[in-house]
């Protein structure tokens, strides 16, 4: 007899959900980690009163009603609006590219102004543009790209704008207003207390078993369970059959300050290529410099990251959604259709970039598509 209805591999947002789903359906479930701790990539670990994104910044934000009342179920969200500082060797400029920035690049103060500048620098490029600097180009001109995105991006994914697709800065979000909200979402905010607090709802009640590694004990495990649900890298999974699918990896290099404010902001990127991190995040200013009785925190905790060539044993942030790992990626994918005893999901489990609401929503549909057999 196997113990347990489903076993969820990875104790972060899509198995915690998944797992809470399962759950209320009166299924039985037990979660596990490979790390000490719940939660995944969103984990926050309370340092000087100070909720550290231990992971890098996560900033909820979501036009998806449904998903926001779910996962506002699980925490309080507080009222942070996303407006990031890009410092290009000591200048600032407003980012999302807004009003602020063409007045701080060109000095010009209407709308007019600022399309007339744009559209004139655009038209150095002909044609459908053919990789992500002239898709840069195409959108926002020649000097917006080469101060505020170039170095900035190259750090980013360790290549030539000339080498990456066009696709990745489609979305580049221009806006004819003085409007610094960078995430154009109805709801948006950081949970009160942190993320970990709002998994550790997600999952109460749930049986959690943490330092415990699926892929060496998957004989063991899998005989606890009729069904797995898997949120590791696919590739790992299947043993590395087809090759090794390609990520972009990130580290951090953490610093308490005995003063009360080092940026004035919670996120600063730097956009010049010779600073070697992208930005640097001051954690207290998600939740506005104040612990959770509303009191001024009198240290801060900055983090700056450094963008890295992903390689085995890394942990990984972005897949490189290119075409080869893309065809690479749907080897392995029709491995997994062809598997109905294990659920793929998450980022690492479908080789996709998600925001966390994506995430939240994909686990959703997921568990309701399971649960309505």
């Amino acid at each position: 007899m196997k113990k347990y209805d489903y076993l969820i591999v990875g104790a972060g947002l899509f198995g915690a959900i998944f797992a809470r789903e399962a759950t209320n359906r009166g299924k039985k479930v037990l979660v596990i980690d490979k790390r000490s701790t719940i939660a995944g990539n969103v984990y926050t670990e309370k340092i000087e009163g100070i909720n550290v994104h231990k992971y890098g910044a996560h900033i909820f934000h979501t036009n998806n009603k449904k998903v926001w009342n779910y996962i506002t179920q699980f925490a309080e969200f507080n009222r942070f609006t996303n407006s990031p500082v890009a410092n290009y060797k000591g200048e600032l400029y407003s980012l999302p590219f807004n009003m602020y920035t063409f007045n701080k690049m060109w000095g010009v103060v209407s709308p007019d102004e600022a399309i007339a500048l744009i559209e004139k620098q655009r038209k150095e490029i002909k044609g459908e543009p053919q990789n992500l600097e002239e898709q840069a180009i195409s959108l926002v001109g020649r000097d917006i790209y080469e101060k505020l995105i170039k170095g900035y991006t190259e750090k980013q994914w360790g290549r030539d704008c000339k080498e990456l697709p066009a696709f990745i800065i489609k979305r580049l979000p221009v806006r004819m207003t003085f409007d610094n909200n960078y995430f154009n979402a109805l709801y948006q905010g950081i949970p009160i207390g942190g993320y970990t607090k709002m998994v550790e709802r997600i999952l109460d009640g749930i049986e959690v078993r943490l330092e415990t590694n699926y892929l060496d004990n998957k004989e063991e495990l899998c005989g606890l369970a009729h069904k797995i649900v898997y949120t590791g890298p696919i590739d790992e999974y299947y043993d590395f059959k087809f090759g090794v699918l390609e990520y972009r990896s990130v580290s951090f290099e953490n610093e308490l300050i005995d003063k009360p404010n080092y940026q004035g902001n919670a996120a600063v990127n730097y956009t010049d290529r010779e600073t070697p991190w992208t930005r640097i995040i001051e954690h207290k200013w998600f939740e506005f410099g104040k612990d959770e009785e509303g009191n001024d925190l009198p240290k801060t905790i900055i983090s700056r990251e450094y963008s890295t060539e992903w390689k085995p044993g890394d942990e990984p942030y972005y897949p490189v959604n290119d075409e080869k790992n893309n065809s690479l990626y749907a080897k392995y994918k029709e491995l997994a259709d062809a598997d109905k005893n294990v659920i793929f999901g998450g980022r690492l489990g479908v080789y996709k970039y998600y925001d966390m609401d994506q995430i939240i929503a994909a686990a959703f549909d997921e568990a309701e598509k399971e649960f309505a057999l």
